[in-house]
């Protein structure tokens, strides 16, 4: 086994991450690098079960790009790009902003007054609290993978005849607390890697991966709607900032004519266009976060939109089921069974919506074999074992 001096191994040499490697990762303080991490350690962990069950997609599979995507919201890229661009579309601020500049006509220069639109909306993007998002996304990065892969990493550990102990570590009950959901998944994986039927194999990792995938959503449900509600946009803030950006003089002649502006707090037209600009700028931002989650990124530019039902086909041993857990399972995640119309979320912080779609998601793309790619360069990897974010599109 190669050991780096870094959180993470650099080279996938083909020996799965252990428990220690988990708990390392998984301490680690800064949010960004961990979050990186994570999705090499899920690709490690993924490719390592694969080579055991044929080459098909298990739930780690999935959870590298799943995360890899989280890594977007949690560097806040993706949703603030996706909040200029409606910014800058929307007329309900195009309105707001024209209130906002006729409340200042007369105490802002003109030339000031001509480059307010974009000051605005610049001023509007750093005043939303995608941080808060962000930080509902880095928990909930962390609470799957310091539980789910560290089981992983244990069954992955086992020898391959026999599951001696493994279920005595696993909580009863269900979740979020229980692991009951748990203990079948891999129970049911152990089955995959000893069969040699590969219809039974396709349907036991598919009954493995769901089951996962509904205690990983229900843990997760806290975590989701706090990063869907958490974009606010506080309408004094937003008036400080753009005071201070489109005001001239110094410190102390801008804090002076904000004052007889907003007149000590009273709702003058000023604060009222902020208040409204406010407004509109708040929905936008939860648009943005929630459209930014609802997107799934996969290898080769293949972009799911969560809202959309899913554009494929089941592949040929999953178009029809037998296995009798798994069509049991499903009937309780699944309202279209064999069907793919409806699969669209309409709301991702609804359970059974979310459930649906993952269901099928899981079923349609469990035989892509390109989901077993590396999510990141070997150059980002080298960086990343050194516990430094690295260069390049991530």
């Amino acid at each position: 086994m190669t050991q780096t001096t870094g959180d993470v191994r650099a080279l996938d040499d083909g020996t799965p991450p252990t428990v220690a490697d988990v708990d390392r990762i998984a301490a680690h303080t800064d949010p960004v690098v961990r979050n990186l991490q994570i999705t090499h350690c899920y690709h490690q962990l993924s490719r390592a079960l694969a080579q055991r069950t044929g080459g098909s997609a298990n739930w780690c599979t999935f959870a590298v790009w799943a995360s890899k995507q989280v890594g977007q919201t949690i560097r806040q890229e993706d949703p603030a790009r996706l909040l200029e661009r409606m910014l800058a579309t929307s007329p309900d601020i195009a309105a707001g902003i024209d209130l906002l500049v006729r409340a200042l006509r007369r105490a802002v220069p003109q030339q000031t007054l001509d480059h307010a639109e974009q000051a605005v909306r610049r001023t509007v993007v750093a005043a939303t609290r995608l941080d808060a998002a962000a930080d509902a996304s880095a928990r909930g990065n962390l609470k799957v993978f310091e539980e789910i892969a560290r089981e992983f990493a244990r069954f992955l550990a086992l020898p391959a005849d026999g599951l001696d102990g493994f279920d005595a570590a696993l909580r009863p009950g269900e979740p979020p607390e229980g692991q009951r959901l748990l203990r079948q998944a891999f129970t049911h994986y152990h089955q995959a890697t000893s069969t040699t039927d590969p219809k039974a194999r396709a349907e036991l990792l598919l009954l493995a991966n769901v089951e996962i995938g509904l205690h990983e959503q229900t843990r997760l449900q806290p975590e989701i709607t706090a990063a869907l509600q958490a974009p606010v946009l506080d309408p004094r803030d937003l008036e400080r900032r753009l005071l201070d950006q489109l005001l001239p003089g110094n410190r102390a002649v801008k804090w002076l004519r904000r004052v007889l502006l907003t007149v000590l707090g009273r709702r003058t037209p000023l604060r009222l266009a902020g208040e409204h600009l406010a407004d509109h700028a708040r929905a936008l931002a939860r648009r943005a976060v929630t459209e930014h989650l609802m997107t799934l990124a996969l290898p080769g530019g293949d972009l799911l939109d969560l809202s959309e039902d899913l554009p494929s086909v089941f592949p040929p041993l999953l178009a029809e089921l037998s296995h009798p857990e798994l069509l049991a399972l499903l009937e309780t995640v699944d309202p279209t069974p064999d069907d793919l119309l409806g699969t669209a979320a309409r709301d991702w912080s609804d359970l059974p919506d979310r459930m649906h779609y993952i269901a099928d998601m899981f079923r349609c793309h469990a035989h892509r074999t390109d989901l077993l790619d590396p999510p990141f360069t070997p150059d980002q990897i080298a960086a990343l074992t050194d516990g430094h974010r690295p260069t390049g599109p991530l």
